[in-house]
Formats: C-alpha cells, structure tokens, sequence
C-alpha cells in the first residue's frame, strides 16, 4: 500500500471515529476542546503532505495519539472505561487515562520535533539533538497547562472535566513528568528505527 493511500485511509478512519465520538459525548465543551488539536494537525498534514510529507512512524504515531484524543474527549478523561479497568489491574483510586494521553504527548511530540530539526538540519544527531527535543516537548507540555488554567479561570466549575484532575494536587506536575517519560521512550526506543525511515525518505528527494 502507498502511503498517500495509507494516509488516507488513516484520515478517512479518524473522520469517521470523530463524528461518532461528537454524535453523544459526554460533555459537549469538553468534547471540542479536547479534540480541537485532532481538527488542527490532520487538515495540516493534508495541506503539506506535497511539500513536507512525514515518515510512516510519525503519521503512525499521530494517527495513535488522535485516538486518545477523541476517545477522552467522548468519555472525558476521568471516565474513559480503559482507564477504570487499568485502575483496577493496579488497584489505582483514580482514573489514569489522562496519564496516558500526557504519554503521548511527551512520546509523539518527541519524534516530530526530532524529525523537523534534523530534516531541516536544525541540529546533527546525537546528545544534543536529544537534549532540545526533551526541551520543546517540556514546552509543549508547559503550555498546555497554561492552557488548562486558563480554561480553568474562565470556566470556573465547568471546566473541571476539561482538566480530569479528579482531586488529584500534583496534577499539573504529574501531567509534565508523564510527558517526560514519553519523550524520553519516544528517543530510547524509536530513534534508530527513525533514522531508518528519515534516510529512506530523503534518499527519495536526492
């Protein structure tokens, strides 16, 4: 299968489990403000697949973490039925599927901003490379709590489905330590298999 026609099967698939997700989802607000990146990046994508298309990993990853997005964005964080069975095979007092979405926000975002700056030959790689790709995931993860409290400020009670604290303190830090762990697995695991596929791709612009 060629991957514009992979790419849009992937797109196709997530269309269709989006507007299921929309048709009665637990908490409208909630719903659209979760799923907001998945209507951002996938018409991106789309728009540079011609002048800037990704490695199969990376739209791999993508299409992954668009998953989470929208099946927490249905059910809320704090309600996601996967998240209750985890909590019990861990015997957890808490739902912990937000954990896993602020995984992946460390674990995708970590690829792609490896892949940008060594496309763009930002920086060679090697220790450094992986130092400033940890740096922007951070950043990314920061500023969505920033988002957060901000929701938090101007929605007052309403947005507590939006943040799936659940009474949970360190929140906020755990979130960011989550995403940490996900982009530091993102360079352990993937990296080697990364530049197999950014040389295949570049190879094919030569």
């Amino acid at each position: 299968m060629s991957q514009k026609l992979m790419l849009c099967c992937a797109a196709f698939i997530l269309m269709l489990i989006l507007i299921i997700s929309g048709i009665h989802p637990f908490d409208r607000g909630t719903w659209l403000m979760e799923v907001l990146p998945v209507l951002i990046i996938v018409p991106l994508l789309i728009y540079t697949y011609k002048t800037f298309p990704l490695t199969n990993l990376l739209y791999s990853l993508i299409f992954l973490h668009a998953i989470v997005l929208i099946v927490g964005g249905a059910y809320t964080y704090a309600r996601v039925p996967l998240g209750f069975e985890i909590a019990q095979w861990f015997s957890l007092d808490r739902n912990p599927y937000d954990k896993i979405g602020h995984f992946m926000q460390g674990f995708v975002p970590a690829i792609a901003a490896r892949e940008i700056l060594i496309r763009h030959q930002i920086l060679a790689k090697g220790k450094m490379l992986s130092f400033i790709v940890i740096c922007i995931v951070l950043a990314i993860s920061a500023t969505y709590e920033l988002i957060e409290w901000a929701a938090a400020l101007a929605l007052g009670q309403g947005a507590q489905e939006f943040l799936g604290t659940q009474g949970y303190e360190w929140d906020t830090q755990s979130d960011m330590f989550f995403a940490l762990i996900g982009a530091i697995a993102a360079l352990l695991f993937l990296s080697k298999w990364h530049n197999q596929q950014l040389n295949k791709l570049i190879s094919s612009y030569r």
